[in-house]
């Protein structure tokens, strides 16, 4: 997973303008709504809202936006929300996955198809591409002061199964799905600070796009789908995505 971590895809989030800030808002209050629902609206007890807060905060989404939206969902708001997965290859044949929380599946499906028609792609059906993928519970822990091999020791006395040092300080912690709230717990335990814990679809392999232009169209997929209020998450096995022009 070296040199593809969830993490760039944060920071790159995290450069976009206001106007694509409110959608991320939008999208991280979908995403607070159904773990309240789910759970209840203390994170204490609710480890899906723990781990939706923290991503939130990643997102630079404010506190006080958070806690509106718990008040909101705990209380008379009644949006439905339902998750959905699509799945379909990208120009040059990358495979993108691709899930949403929606209150209007048709609306959805007719956008996401839109992006993989006009930008050289095709939306496939259900597990056209997710063979291709695993789940994992992907960790984006705040080294601190410590160095690789304390967090490594740490990493693996959590249960973590594999871990990635990038730049920044910043290690990208591996777990299986099942374990990624106790492995968090273990790290909040040790007094870490952690950007986001989330289940993401990790890649077996990955492929490059040389043509200039299937980059081109591929980057303009991920700003569509970074741009569509209903897609929370998208993920590929794209390896060179730092040559997708700006």
């Amino acid at each position: 997973m070296s040199g593809h971590s969830k993490w760039n895809n944060i920071k790159r989030k995290k450069e976009k303008t206001d106007a694509q800030k409110a959608k991320i808002f939008t999208k991280m209050g979908r995403e607070i709504t159904v773990a309240v629902r789910e759970g209840g609206a203390d994170p204490s007890v609710n480890g899906k809202l723990r781990d939706v807060i923290a991503k939130a905060k990643a997102a630079n989404v404010p506190t006080d936006n958070i806690k509106r939206i718990i008040e909101k969902a705990a209380g008379s708001d009644k949006a439905d929300y339902e998750t959905i997965i699509y799945e379909g290859y990208g120009p040059g044949g990358i495979a993108v996955i691709a899930e949403a929380l929606t209150d209007n599946r048709n609306r959805t499906a007719a956008d996401v198809r839109h992006y993989f028609d006009k930008f050289g792609g095709n939306l496939g059906t259900s597990g056209c591409v997710s063979f291709m993928f695993s789940q994992k519970g992907v960790i984006i822990l705040e080294m601190g002061e410590r160095d690789e091999d304390t967090v490594m020791e740490d990493c693996f006395d959590a249960g973590a199964s594999d871990v990635n040092f990038e730049e920044d300080g910043i290690a990208e912690v591996v777990t299986e799905p099942n374990e990624l709230s106790s492995v968090r717990d273990a790290f909040e335990a040790k007094g870490y600070t952690y950007q986001s814990a989330e289940v993401a679809y990790i890649p077996a392999t990955y492929s490059r796009l040389e043509d200039p232009e299937q980059l081109k169209k591929i980057g303009q997929l991920f700003e569509h789908l970074d741009d569509c209020e209903d897609i929370q998450e998208y993920w590929h096995n794209l390896e060179n995505e730092e040559d997708i022009p700006d």
